[in-house]
């Protein structure tokens, strides 16, 4: 009976199943081809095959482009509240707390000091994984702080976004850091701090239309999706096809809203690049500028009280010394001839 049931039944293969570890191999987005792990890690998260750049976290950041053990955090205490209440389908504390637990980090942004092959700068960097990277009030402050920072010690600011705009769940009050963050980054072009904005996938919304389209250098990863509204938003608005490539990097790039598209592995050595050719023109004399609106005797103000040392009160400017009075003209005597030859 037992030989019959097999062969009324069938042989059945015994497959064994391999055991692996969650997360040992990642699927790339773009092509679709299988990654190990730490090969994808070598390669600072990015595709050997297509060169698609993997989205990671600010702390991730940190260890690609800054000198190891320079990085010193700041301003973490300034974190979200609740001001308006908000409540959709979770309340918006307990989207923040379950932010914090996963990410780690108390807001969408990492701020702090570093050093990029030994030059000091001022750095804030985004986190897509907080709330989609959003702009909300605490993170503005500390933008804005950082930006005073770079201004108070005269290093260069590094601002490295990766957002989907404005955080809607504080309303006006997330719309009101893009202002006030530009307002301090003409300070800070005022005062000759030079400001690097990195951009990476996604930087969208309300970041692409404040800070991070200002910079003195802009910088961006591969294929990242920049712009305001998505790509399918826009299609919907005015119903046409959109170019190929659309609000893509390759295509700012074309269409000079960028300076230079930088490979991840490339980045930390363009930036220390960027950042030497910086600190040697500030040691050339520089002329001074007048900024629009400015009257004629602020901007001669301003200009002498730049012209003074570091450190020192501007001294009052010497008054001009008055001119001679024109020699009185003698005659010559009427016994004396001139004689020409």
């Amino acid at each position: 009976m037992t030989w019959l049931r097999k062969a009324k039944e069938g042989l059945k293969a015994q497959q064994r199943r391999r055991e692996l570890p969650d997360g040992l191999w990642v699927k790339c987005e773009d092509c679709g081809e299988i990654l190990y792990h730490k090969e994808l890690e070598r390669n600072l998260w990015t595709c050997g095959k297509c060169d698609y750049h993997f989205r990671i976290s600010a702390r991730n950041y940190v260890k690609i482009l800054l000198d190891e053990g320079s990085f010193v955090e700041r301003f973490s205490e300034i974190v979200s509240t609740d001001p308006l209440r908000f409540k959709d389908a979770k309340r918006y504390v307990d989207r923040l707390k379950k932010a914090r637990e996963e990410t780690g980090l108390t807001e969408a942004v990492l701020c702090g000091e570093g050093a990029i092959e030994g030059a000091p700068c001022v750095v804030a960097f985004m986190d897509f994984a907080f709330l989609g990277g959003s702009l909300a009030s605490a993170a503005g402050e500390r933008i804005a702080r950082s930006i005073l920072l770079a201004i108070e010690s005269r290093r260069p600011l590094l601002i490295l976004s990766q957002s989907g705009g404005a955080r809607m769940f504080e309303g006006i009050l997330s719309l009101m850091q893009m202002a006030k963050t530009n307002a301090l980054l003409a300070r800070l072009s005022d005062a000759r701090v030079p400001y690097v904005s990195i951009l990476t996938h996604p930087t969208t919304g309300g970041v692409t239309a404040s800070y991070a389209s200002v910079g003195d250098v802009i910088l961006a990863e591969p294929k990242a999706l920049i712009g305001f509204a998505g790509p399918r938003v826009i299609k919907q608005t005015i119903n046409q096809e959109l170019p190929e490539g659309f609000q893509r990097s390759e295509f700012l790039l074309q269409k000079g809203m960028i300076d230079q598209i930088v490979h991840r592995q490339e980045m930390r050595k363009v930036l220390a690049w960027v950042l030497g050719y910086f600190r040697a023109t500030s040691a050339l004399p520089q002329k001074p500028r007048r900024r629009a609106g400015e009257s004629l005797e602020r901007f001669r103000a301003a200009s002498v009280a730049a012209a003074e040392p570091m450190g020192h009160a501007p001294t009052e400017p010497s008054p001009a010394p008055a001119e001679p009075s024109p020699a009185p003209v003698v005659s010559p005597p009427a016994h004396e001839t001139t004689v020409q030859e």
